[in-house]
């Protein structure tokens, strides 16, 4: 058993609210554990000028802890800088939805999809990426109507593994993330292919066994958030 009681392939308690705030066609607060993220979807008849007359939508994203979110308290960013890891996140987050969206058949539209962590105990990069295409789904549901298509190709989802205390354990919350030899974030389809694997060896290594043993817990975990995603969404699941 882990410190908190979980078995090595169980993920925290995930609870998902949708419709969270009113202003926004699609609002999630989403929750692992002691981690918590409001992401929200906002929808624009327009595209960045690099895309204007090609016919194509856009998905971009961006990603802020809040400073309450950790103790002791993270600066705001300002005055437009963003540090290194903030940057790589919502770049992560854009390319992950990008993946499952048929950018033509979404027209020239553009989705921002803001992730802000209200609370961090690790994942909150996964939690993220799991909220925030709930969140865009309500989105183009208020464009394209509550039966219609959706310019959807698949659904998406993400969560951490990693190598803690020599066993792969799923979903780290930041005591293992903290403690762990090897870390890795995967993001992963509903059906099942892999968007972006992100695996590193914290002063340490890692044999193709183990990185098979990790690869086969985070499909397990993306599994079970794809059901959760799909209860979430009720009638307006997709798929």
């Amino acid at each position: 058993m882990r410190h908190d009681g979980r078995k090595k392939d169980e993920l925290r308690r995930v609870t998902i609210k949708r419709k969270y705030t009113r202003v926004t066609p699609g609002s999630v607060l989403i929750a692992a554990g002691d981690t918590r993220v409001l992401c929200t979807a906002s929808v624009e008849e327009d595209v960045p000028p690099w895309m204007a007359g090609k016919g194509k939508g856009w998905i971009t994203a961006e990603y802020n802890m809040l400073p309450g979110s950790t103790s002791p308290r993270k600066r705001r960013d300002r005055g437009g800088k963003i540090d290194g890891r903030t940057t790589e996140i919502q770049r992560l987050i854009g390319r992950s939805l990008r993946a499952i969206v048929d950018l033509e058949a979404l027209g020239e539209r553009m989705i921002t999809l803001d992730c802000d962590v209200i609370e961090a105990d690790g994942g909150t990069r996964t939690a993220s990426i799991t909220g925030a295409f709930i969140a865009m789904v309500d989105a183009l549901r208020s464009v394209c109507g509550r039966r219609g298509p959706l310019p959807l190709t698949d659904s998406v989802a993400a969560v951490s593994v990693g190598v803690v205390d020599r066993r792969v354990v799923l979903d780290l919350d930041y005591r293992e993330d903290f403690a762990a030899a090897v870390d890795m974030n995967v993001v992963m389809t509903g059906g099942g292919r892999f968007i972006e694997v992100q695996g590193t060896g914290e002063e340490a290594t890692f044999s193709e066994k183990e990185l098979a043993d990790l690869l086969r817990s985070a499909k397990l975990g993306i599994k079970r958030l794809t059901t959760l995603q799909k209860k979430s969404l009720g009638a307006s699941w997709p798929f």
